[in-house]
C-alpha cells in the first residue's frame, strides 16, 4: 500500500461521523416544542468571586469541549452522510450571555427563565448550545441556565459537560482534538461501492427494526385512553419537588430490592394516578417511556459519544401506596433491563427518520398511544461541587415532553438530594399543583420522620 493511500485512509478515519441515535434525534425535532434539554445550576452567591471573573471562567471552560465548538453539515453527494466539524465562526461570547432574573427573583421566576430558554429554538448555523448566567435572585445567588439539542448530547453528555464546567473536573482532558472538516465531496464512491452500501443498509434495517420489536414487546402496548395525551402547544411550564437521596435509597432497598430509579417511576406513576382520578378519569396503569443509559462497560461518556440513552416503555400500576407498588415495578424494570439496555436507541432512530422521510413523523408523535409520560433519571456528582470557587447548592435538569405528551419528569440526584422536575404543557394542565402535590405526598413514605 502506498504511503498516499494509506494517508488517505487516515484522513477518512478521523472523519466524526454523526451516528444513527444522533440523526434520529434530528429527525424527530418536528414537534411543537425543540428537541432540546437544558440544566439549571443554582450557585451561591458570589462572595469575593466578581460576576466578570466568573463568566470568563465559565465562557474558557465552554469553549474547552471540543463538541461544543462543532456543528453537524451534511457531508455532499458520496461525503457518506453528516458529519461533525469545527464551527470556522465559533465565539465563545455568541453562546454566553448574562440576564437578570425577572422579579420576584425567586425559583418560580428562575425555572419560568429557563422554560424560556429551553423552549427556544437553537440555530442549526452554529454550535446549538446555549448557557445563560442569571442574576438577580433572591438571597443574592446566581444561576447558570444550560441548553443543548439532543443532537449535540444526551442527557449523559450533559453531566459530561457539566463535569468540564465545576472546578473539581477542570483539569480532566477535553478529549480529541476535532475533526478539521468533512471527507472531501470530490467524485464520491462508484456505482458498484454505492450499490453494495445500499445492499448492507437493506440487509440491517431487519435486524434493527426486530431490535426496536423486542423492546417494545413482540405486540404493540397502547396506553389508555386518557387527558395525558393531547396535542401540545408552544409553552412548558417547570416545577420541582425534591427528596433526600439516602432516604429512596433505603425504602427501595427495603421493598423487594428495588432501585432509586423503581421509587422515582412509581412515584410518578401514583402522583398521575391521583391527578386522573381527580378530573374523573380511572387510569390502573400509566404507560412510561423510561430513559436508560446505553454506554457499554468501560465507555467513555460524554458529548462527543453522541446519544447513549435507549427506551424501555413500562406499564406502571396507579393503585395502592408507593410501598405496595414497588415490588411490581422493581420485577417489571428488572425484566426490561436483562441483556437488553438501551438496545432501541440506534435502531428506533432508523424508523424515526424513516417516518420523517415520509412526512409521518409529526402526524405520528402527535397522535401515538404508546405512551402516557416521559421519565429521565440521572446521578450527578456525590458531593457538593463549585464554579470559579463559588459552591453550586442545586442541580435542576430540564426535559421537554412534545407531540402528544403533556407532561414529562427529569430526575437527578446532587450532594444527597434528588430533584425531580416535572415539566407541564399548561394549556392541559391547570392543575398542576394537583400533581404537584400528589408528587410529594408519593415521596412522604421515603423519608425519614421528623
Amino acid at each position: 500500500m502506498s504511503a498516499g493511500v494509506r494517508r488517505a485512509r487516515s484522513q477518512v478515519a478521523e472523519v466524526d461521523r454523526a451516528g444513527a441515535a444522533d440523526l434520529g434525534q434530528l429527525a424527530t425535532d418536528v414537534g411543537s416544542v425543540p428537541n432540546q434539554i437544558g440544566a439549571v445550576l443554582l450557585l451561591d452567591h458570589l462572595g469575593e468571586v466578581e460576576l466578570a471573573d466568573l463568566q470568563r471562567v465559565i465562557g474558557d471552560r465552554l469553549a474547552g469541549v471540543p463538541r461544543l465548538r462543532q456543528r453537524l453539515v451534511t457531508a455532499g453527494r458520496g461525503g457518506g452522510g453528516a458529519v461533525w466539524v469545527e464551527d470556522p465562526g465559533f465565539d465563545v461570547a455568541r453562546h454566553l450571555e448574562v440576564v437578570d432574573c425577572p422579579a420576584p427573583g425567586d425559583e418560580p421566576a428562575l425555572l419560568a427563565l429557563a422554560a424560556g430558554r429551553v423552549t427556544a429554538p437553537l440555530p442549526a448555523t452554529a454550535p446549538r448550545w446555549q448557557a445563560t448566567l442569571v442574576t438577580g435572585l433572591v438571597g443574592g445567588g446566581v444561576a447558570l441556565i444550560v441548553v443543548f439539542h439532543h443532537v449535540l448530547a444526551d442527557g449523559l453528555g450533559g453531566l459530561a459537560v457539566l463535569a468540564r464546567l465545576v472546578d473539581e473536573g477542570a483539569a480532566v482532558p477535553a478529549g480529541p482534538a476535532a475533526a478539521a472538516g468533512p471527507r472531501p465531496a470530490g467524485p464520491g464512491p462508484g456505482l458498484r461501492s454505492r450499490l453494495a452500501r445500499a445492499r448492507r443498509r437493506l440487509a440491517e434495517f431487519g435486524p434493527r427494526l426486530r431490535a426496536v420489536r423486542r423492546e417494545l414487546g413482540d405486540r404493540p402496548t397502547f396506553a389508555t385512553r386518557c387527558s395525558l395525551n393531547h396535542p401540545t402547544g408552544r409553552r412548558r411550564e417547570v416545577a420541582v419537588v425534591r427528596a433526600e437521596l439516602a432516604a429512596l435509597k433505603g425504602f427501595a432497598h427495603a421493598h423487594g430490592g428495588a432501585s432509586v430509579n423503581d421509587v422515582l417511576i412509581g412515584a410518578v406513576a401514583g402522583a398521575l394516578g391521583t391527578l386522573l382520578r381527580r378530573r374523573g378519569e380511572h387510569v390502573d396503569e400509566i404507560v412510561a417511556t423510561v430513559m436508560v443509559a446505553a454506554v457499554p462497560a468501560g465507555a467513555p461518556a460524554g458529548p462527543a459519544a453522541g446519544n447513549q440513552a435507549g427506551i424501555a416503555p413500562i406499564a406502571l400500576p396507579t393503585g395502592g401506596t408507593l410501598a405496595e407498588r414497588l415490588p411490581v415495578i422493581a420485577a417489571l424494570t428488572r425484566a426490561r433491563k436483562q441483556g437488553r439496555r438501551g438496545a432501541s436507541a440506534a435502531p428506533l432512530g432508523v424508523v424515526l427518520r424513516i417516518l420523517a422521510r415520509l412526512h409521518l413523523l409529526r402526524w405520528f408523535i402527535d397522535h401515538q398511544r404508546m405512551v402516557h409520560t416521559f421519565v429521565t433519571n440521572l446521578r450527578g456528582p456525590a458531593v457538593q461541587v463549585s464554579i470559579a470557587g463559588v459552591p453550586v447548592i442545586g442541580l435542576v435538569p430540564i426535559s421537554l415532553a412534545t407531540g402528544n405528551v403533556t407532561v414529562a419528569f427529569a430526575a437527578m440526584s446532587y450532594a444527597g438530594t434528588v430533584t425531580i422536575t416535572v415539566v407541564t404543557d399548561p394549556t392541559h394542565h391547570p392543575d398542576r399543583d394537583v400533581l404537584l402535590r400528589a408528587l410529594e405526598e408519593e415521596l412522604v413514605a421515603p423519608q425519614p420522620r421528623s
